[in-house]
């Protein structure tokens, strides 16, 4: 990183900081701080809501996944929907009604005491360690591309946003999560921009995705049918994605607290329902987004040398291996193998604007045959790495690596910094969620001194 990333990087996170002390401003009783004085426009809630399921792994992963296996897993957000629909219909209304700060009280409303502690210490044991990970899984990419200590990464990627969550409650989280996505879509289409601005002069954005439409890695769309009926094998299918999708959603925003907290805080029954209907409308096309640029890196690194193996560290590990002479020759092949694919694709590109159907078709298929050899070398390098005790996945560091190697000065700090403000969105509202279960649930019920709802 160039002084001009460190100064970008530190002046966007400071920055935040300070805009979450400044909107931290709020009635100091149960309301106020853990549902903003039910105040929140539907705008606001749902920017909360998709803040607090977009963490730093969606912005690493999604992309890398495109590259290595296409679009597909965007069918998982199909049944996101319909659950909004339900959730709207049966679980906003009873919440609404009973004027709840969490989603387990109701459930001593139904039940019991005892159902509404199990509950709700179940929520605060997984959350708890899910936000935990949340927080460890970006630190570690960072960390391995670029050489920090994991522990002042953990600090600050779990640290510094607890100064204003705690000072402001659930009315900083939202008015954060709000500047935060805004940062994060305007850096995400820059990255998406350069990507294509990168590629040759005689290809453009349309050639990129007919490139990696050739390639497999815009198969969005997957039924599931075929002569002998439903095929349940694939990893991502359509009727997967909508019931597994449709179920997924309805226990994570009908019950989790961290999101049921969002839509609480909503000024009215109508804007809950509002904020949940455009998420389930609104994050269809955003997960599609962020794996199509993971497509369009796919289609970049055709027309430039990519690496046999995208994190570094582990690397180095199976160098100083007994694996390193055979994966020496891996190394050597797949150079080889990959200036070969640079001349194929510059072929199939100028085919496609100059050549018949069949000339195109027949460079396609020399396309999908080398790309095919590239795979069976990449496969053969990950078990390599898994021979030599490494870890021999590295989709997740496709997309911070090629942000590291190819964009300018300055985006590559905005786009690190992105990784930051996206893990303080999902972390902030779970520590929020957590702080409302722990005192709401646990503590004004079980201290001696017994408060109504206001104080």
């Amino acid at each position: 990183m160039t002084q001009l990333d460190w100064i970008i990087l530190v002046v966007t996170l400071l920055a935040m900081v300070a805009y979450g002390l400044y909107k931290s401003k709020t009635s100091r009783n149960l309301d106020g701080y853990f549902l903003s004085n039910r105040s929140m426009p539907w705008g606001l809630v749902l920017l909360s809501i998709m803040g607090t399921q977009a963490s730093a792994v969606t912005f690493l992963s999604a992309p890398g996944q495109a590259y290595t296996e296409g679009m597909g897993f965007v069918q998982y957000y199909f049944g996101l929907p319909l659950a909004m629909v339900a959730i709207c219909i049966f679980f906003v209304p009873i919440f609404s009604k009973l004027r709840v700060y969490t989603a387990y009280e109701f459930l001593e409303n139904r039940f019991d005491g005892k159902t509404r502690t199990l509950t709700s210490l179940l929520f605060l044991m997984s959350r708890g360690l899910s936000t935990g990970l949340s927080v460890l899984a970006p630190s570690i990419i960072l960390a391995a591309l670029l050489n920090w200590n994991i522990y002042w990464t953990n600090f600050f990627m779990g640290g510094l946003l607890i100064i204003y969550t705690i000072t402001g409650g659930a009315k900083a989280v939202a008015y954060t999560q709000q500047l935060q996505l805004i940062i994060i879509f305007t850096g995400m289409f820059l990255a998406a921009y350069m990507v294509v601005h990168m590629l040759p002069e005689n290809v453009g954005f349309v050639d990129a995705l007919k490139v990696s439409g050739e390639l497999g890695k815009l198969n969005v769309i997957n039924t599931g049918i075929s002569e002998k009926g439903i095929d349940w094998s694939g990893k991502y299918n359509l009727l997967s994605g909508i019931i597994g999708g449709f179920f997924l959603s309805l226990s994570y925003f009908g019950t989790d607290q961290s999101q049921v907290g969002r839509y609480l805080t909503a000024r009215s029954l109508t804007e809950s329902r509002m904020g949940l209907i455009m998420n389930g409308f609104v994050k269809v096309p955003m997960q599609f987004a962020i794996l199509l640029i993971g497509a369009l890196v796919f289609t970049f690194y055709q027309f430039n040398k990519a690496p046999i193996f995208f994190n570094k560290k582990q690397i180095d590990k199976v160098e100083r291996s007994e694996y390193r002479d055979s994966f020496a020759v891996l190394q050597t092949r797949y150079d080889a193998l990959a200036e070969k694919k640079q001349l194929s694709v510059a072929e199939y590109v100028k085919t496609r604007e100059e050549g018949t159907v069949t000339e195109t078709n027949l460079k396609a298929t020399e396309l999908r045959q080398l790309q095919d050899e590239s795979d069976s070398l990449r496969n053969e390098a990950k078990r390599l790495i898994s021979k030599a005790k490494g870890e021999p996945k590295d989709t997740d560091y496709i997309f911070l690596s090629f942000v590291m190697t190819y964009l300018p000065a300055g985006l590559v700090g905005l786009l690190i910094a992105i990784i930051f403000l996206a893990s303080w969105g999902s972390i902030a509202a779970a520590i929020n969620s957590l702080a409302s279960a722990s005192m709401v649930d646990f503590h004004r019920r079980f201290s001696k001194r017994k408060n109504d709802h206001e104080d």
